[in-house]
């Protein structure tokens, strides 16, 4: 299908105290549409960088990042917010949700930043909960779900805005087994029906495996080897 994302001498360097750690040194990386990506490798190889490098939640210090035929890299601050609000769904470890909101409110919350209506953005967040399979919880406040609910609801509000590219960091890091095993047999669903492109960072082997290609990064932010996995 093509490229959807390229990254071109990609570099990222971060101060701490007196040193200078320079977290991924001139990354290339083709990224193709409708993939489904597993990002491995040791701690301190970049991964989660890279992600929100992608996701344009940090800027590289060299590079060029292109996604969809667009450099983010060269958008000011408003435009990176509205292309990220529009092209990019975030799914964090953590599941960041919102205490005294429901799953409904937690996933209208991108859709506050759109034109949408009121009665527009109830109906879009209800078919995200049908989607993940909790339009019956809607009304539930994350204390009272269990971690793969919740997870989910990080899921359905990721999707709200129908974006092209899902960025997962470590999605099922804190969720025993079986959860993790609903969640990733979620992505693989809106990669393969859906045609999500998805680019996920994790240390679970069991986890990549559900992925098509894992892209491995070695220490010091180069990139290792590229397996397919299905």
């Amino acid at each position: 299908m093509g490229a959807l994302i390229q990254l071109r001498g990609l570099v990222k360097v971060y101060a701490r105290g007196g040193e200078t750690l320079r977290v991924l040194d001139g990354l290339d990386l083709d990224l193709e549409a409708g993939g489904f990506y597993a990002l491995m490798g040791p701690s301190g190889s970049g991964k989660t960088t890279l992600l929100n490098l992608v996701g344009g939640l940090d800027r590289a210090d060299e590079g060029r990042i292109v996604v969809d035929g667009e450099d983010i890299a060269a958008m000011t601050g408003p435009e990176l917010a509205e292309w990220r609000a529009e092209k990019v769904g975030f799914v964090f470890q953590g599941f960041n949700l919102i205490p005294v909101l429901t799953a409904q409110e937690n996933v209208e919350l991108p859709l506050l930043l759109t034109r949408l209506s009121r009665g527009q953005r109830k109906e879009h967040a209800k078919s995200a909960l049908e989607l993940v399979g909790l339009g019956d919880r809607r009304s539930h406040r994350p204390s009272q779900l269990s971690g793969g609910p919740e997870q989910r609801v990080a899921i359905a509000r990721a999707l709200v805005s129908d974006p092209m590219l899902v960025l997962a960091d470590e999605p099922t890091g804190d969720l025993d087994r079986k959860s993790a095993d609903d969640v990733l047999a979620l992505l693989r669903l809106l990669n393969e029906k859906y045609g999500k492109t998805i680019l996920m960072v994790t240390h679970d082997h069991a986890a990549a495996q559900q992925a098509r290609t894992i892209v491995h990064l070695d220490k010091g932010g180069r990139l290792g080897r590229i397996e397919a996995v299905r």
